[in-house]
């Protein structure tokens, strides 16, 4: 083949990409092997680094078992072991029992808690027991009765029903 004059000659190579070419995606590490999924030889098998930003002086919340029902997420029925609930979902249930439970706005209990600590800035429709604290939100509703060591209300925050505090003389 012969080459028209005076035109430029590409250098030996790969071809140079085109100027809307996508760049390659970096290559990512292989997975666990099975069997090794969530292990890491930093953290224990099914927990995560801390991420940016989070303060190293919370290893108590870490080491707890921690229950997350998300957005658009129903659980219904019976919840075992479960040290710290958090629920931004629905959760229906007979009796739980907790150390903390955290409804967040938009989520909904509906049953029976007892809990050492409660924070509510969703809604609770039914028992709820803190033997400790319970902190309604100024977005938080509770509908039924409530029992409570210390009780703080938000402004905004609404409770409907029957109210019992805890006191010495008349232990949960």
């Amino acid at each position: 083949m012969s080459r028209p004059p005076n035109s430029p000659v590409a250098p030996p190579g790969p071809p140079a990409p085109a100027a809307n070419a996508v760049p390659p995606r970096p290559v990512l590490p292989a997975s666990p092997p099975p069997g090794q999924q969530g292990a890491s030889p930093a953290t224990p098998h099914g927990q995560f680094p801390p991420g940016p930003g989070t303060p190293a002086a919370r290893p108590a919340v870490q080491d707890k078992r921690v229950l997350v029902v998300g957005r658009g997420i129903s659980l219904q029925g019976t919840i075992k072991d479960a040290e710290r609930l958090v629920v931004e979902g629905t959760i229906e249930a007979e009796m739980l029992h907790v150390v903390e439970i955290s409804v967040q706005p938009g989520g909904t209990f509906k049953g029976e808690i007892e809990a050492d600590d409660a924070e509510v800035a969703g809604m609770i429709d039914g028992v709820i027991t803190a033997r400790n604290s319970l902190v309604v939100r100024g977005t938080g509703r509770v509908v039924g009765s409530a029992r409570c060591r210390r009780l703080q209300v938000e402004e905004g925050g609404q409770i409907s029903g029957k109210i019992e505090m805890i006191t010495d003389a008349h232990p949960a």
